[in-house]
């Protein structure tokens, strides 16, 4: 019998995968590699997307 995988909503512009480390090809004096950490910015690290919005209605 098929399991039921729980309904996520992936952020569509990373997949997923919010946190990149990027190398900046230099290294330290240790010898450890000098890293970027960069976040994506429309799910702001979280790697779900927002809840859809509601239409709501104002007035009468």
């Amino acid at each position: 019998m098929p399991q039921h995988t729980p309904n996520t909503r992936v952020c569509r512009d990373c997949d997923g995968f919010a946190t990149a480390a990027i190398t900046t090809g230099t290294r330290h004096a240790d010898g450890t590699r000098a890293t970027l950490r960069v976040t994506c910015p429309i799910c702001r690290g979280t790697g779900t997307a927002a809840p859809a919005a509601s239409l709501s209605r104002a007035g009468r």
